[in-house]
């Protein structure tokens, strides 16, 4: 592998600033990678859309990533991931990797009592890709989905700590406590924002798998496999896109990463659609 296709940075999109959550976490564990972040803040969010509308947005936004010569493409958004993985993959040459598998994986590996809950979107809980997978992957498991569609504004919002946002989370996350769930999977990118206050509903014994932080340990992994890891000393470039509302983003997103963001730019939708 040359050196020059090490160096190219690694693709990484979402509806909004959920993805934001594998960003920081691939920070931490590549500081040395370049990585390019596409948000669809216009478009936010995919989980009340249709299949087809969600593949056809995750494609588009995928080859705009390409268009920047990424090296890898990371989904970093759990309804896309549901939805449009398999047609990504079949698609594109290029290592993808999504949500699902990587957070499925780290969740059985925390159960004590095989009792799982998945919180998600509409679109991600309806079509059961992580009660699938986690069966798949141990048939003793048993899951309970709950769809949560609320956090995402609340997250895009950056309430984090707001008493409205509490009272939501203890309304959707109620139900688990009779099933005596001991890990739930935070089957949205956008949920670890919220992560205090989904602890506070459902109590400090549970285990939250970010599935975000799972898929930045696999990115890890996979460039290591491929040898793709990049090679160079110094710190990262990070370029930041959105579709729409740009200083709302860098905003929320400063705020969230403790770091300045000094590249953020708006890219017209029309020309998205077209490409």
């Amino acid at each position: 592998m040359t050196n020059q296709q090490k160096s190219n940075p690694i693709g990484i999109f979402d509806s909004g600033i959920g993805g934001l959550t594998v960003v920081k976490k691939i920070f931490e564990n590549l500081p040395n990678e370049n990585i390019i972040y596409f948000g669809d803040t216009a478009r936010v969010p995919y989980g009340s859309k249709s299949n087809q509308t969600v593949v056809e947005y995750s494609i588009q936004n995928t080859k705009f990533l390409l268009k920047k010569n990424v090296k890898m493409v990371v989904v970093a958004c759990n309804t896309a991931s549901s939805v449009a993985l398999d047609v990504l993959r079949n698609e594109f040459n290029v290592p993808i990797i999504g949500m699902i598998e990587p957070g499925s994986k780290t969740a059985l590996n925390n159960t004590k009592n095989n009792h799982i809950g998945v919180i998600g979107t509409n679109a991600t809980i309806n079509n059961k890709a992580y009660s699938h997978r986690l069966k798949k992957l141990n048939n003793k498991i048993k899951v309970y989905e709950s769809a949560c569609p609320l956090f995402v504004p609340l997250a895009e919002e950056g309430w984090t700590n707001h008493k409205a946002a509490q009272l939501i989370a203890n309304e959707y996350l109620k139900k688990f406590k009779e099933h005596e769930i001991d890990t739930l999977i935070l089957g949205c990118t956008h949920y670890p924002i919220l992560n205090d206050i989904i602890q506070k509903s459902v109590g400090k014994k549970v285990k939250l798998i970010d599935s975000g932080t799972s898929a930045a340990i696999e990115v890890n992994n996979l460039l290591e496999a491929l040898d793709l890891r990049n090679d160079s000393t110094r710190k990262g470039n990070h370029q930041f896109y959105v579709s729409d509302v740009p200083r709302k983003f860098q905003e929320v997103a400063e705020r969230f990463l403790g770091k300045k963001i000094s590249h953020i730019e708006k890219i017209d939708l029309e020309e998205l659609i077209k490409s």
